[in-house]
């Protein structure tokens, strides 16, 4: 199959990650002018994840169901649906329900485009692919809060959604033209027990553990680097540069990644734990080294630490998924992801809040849990 018709699944990935981000990074804007409270930005914050981690798994399986094209063609039409909605409503108070709407279609879609990105592969391309896949996620992440925050400016919320919904609507006739239909497969029937078990399988658990590990060490580092470097007085142009770094390093080594697992160079056990490992590593400079060389060379090591997770991981669920069940292997996979993403600022910032122990400890703190997730995601269990 011509590699040309994937392309629209790289994109998916991109609006999933643009969309979230475009908003999220200006919701402080958003927040202020309407004298919102803290609490009530942090619902606005948390409302698209919250969606995808409610609904990813149902969606998931129904991709496996009636097949993952419609489930993406429908999510897709969904996310256009929502931003369009909050445009036309006029009313700055649907934002709320627009945001959650987004999410809960980024949940049907997002892990469709993962089943497919993995059906429409060859098996020794597995982490070819997934590396590009997350690396145009990537793309989203980094260019979300810069070109949102362009586009509100320009033309306020209403042309942010406006962008949205335009991108969802292209993305989605993309897709119907050039992705070609996969047939469910055949699977067999599963209880809730056999459900359950194969959730806790070692196959399941060591690399959902590790994209959460990932997901949170990416989510931390850029939310709480660039703080670490205002306690070293150092301004925002230094700061949003080891983000930007950080960011950068991720999309460019999810790749490089994928093309070394698939010619056997970096099997996905070693490669996840060696990623982690960096990660830790890259917060634990942060902490260490002072000054700026400290703050880009931490944001480099956890750019490229978890660049080296997200496509192995992948690839790993992909392989070891059964026949039939590859949706909702990646929708529960996801769901990993997601609390990871939220998990990782929130241990940060309760060791240094709440627990009134500094920045420094917090990162450190996260950086021993990486540690620990790195020696479980290589553990392997003894041969009988």
């Amino acid at each position: 199959m011509a590699r040309w018709r994937t392309w629209p699944l790289l994109a998916a990935g991109f609006v999933t990650a643009f969309g979230a981000h475009a908003t999220a990074a200006n919701l402080g804007r958003y927040a202020s002018g309407r004298h919102a409270s803290l609490l009530e930005l942090g619902v606005l914050l948390a409302l698209y994840d919250g969606a995808e981690v409610l609904l990813k798994p149902a969606f998931g399986g129904l991709a496996d169901r009636i097949g993952a094209r419609p489930v993406l063609l429908g999510g897709l039409l969904g996310f256009a649906a929502a931003s369009a909605g909050f445009v036309l409503a006029g009313e700055q108070d649907a934002l709320a329900a627009a945001r959650f709407a987004q999410g809960a279609a980024a949940a049907a879609f997002s892990p469709a485009a993962g089943a497919l990105v993995a059906r429409l592969s060859p098996a020794d391309r597995q982490g070819r692919a997934f590396g590009s896949y997350g690396a145009w996620k990537g793309l989203g992440y980094t260019t979300g809060p810069l070109l949102g925050g362009g586009l509100i400016t320009l033309g306020g919320f209403g042309l942010l959604f406006t962008a949205l919904a335009a991108l969802g609507l292209g993305v989605a006739g993309w897709a119907a033209m050039a992705v070609p239909a996969a047939a469910p497969l055949p699977r067999a029937r599963e209880t809730i027990l056999g459900l359950a078990r194969r959730l806790t399988q070692p196959s399941f658990l060591q690399p959902v553990l590790a994209l959460a590990g990932a997901t949170a060490a990416l989510s931390a580092g850029v939310g709480f680097l660039p703080v670490r470097g205002a306690q070293a007085d150092l301004g925002p142009l230094a700061t949003g540069t080891a983000a930007s770094l950080l960011a950068l390093a991720a999309a460019l080594t999810q790749p490089r990644a994928g093309r070394a697992h698939d010619t056997g160079r970096l099997p996905s056990p070693t490669g996840m734990a060696a990623g982690l490992a960096l990660a830790a590593a890259g917060l634990a400079l942060a902490v260490v080294l002072p000054g700026l060389p400290g703050l880009l060379l931490a944001g480099l090591a956890v750019g490229v630490g978890t660049g080296l997770v997200t496509p192995l991981g992948f690839a790993a669920l992909a392989t070891a998924a059964p026949a039939g069940r590859l949706g909702q292997t990646m929708g529960a996979a996801e769901v990993g992801r997601e609390l990871g993403d939220a998990g990782g600022p929130l241990l940060v910032g309760t060791i240094a809040g709440v627990a009134g122990l500094g920045l420094g400890t917090g990162l450190l703190g996260l950086a021993g849990t990486l540690l620990l997730a790195a020696a479980a995601t290589s553990w392997r269990r003894p041969a009988a």
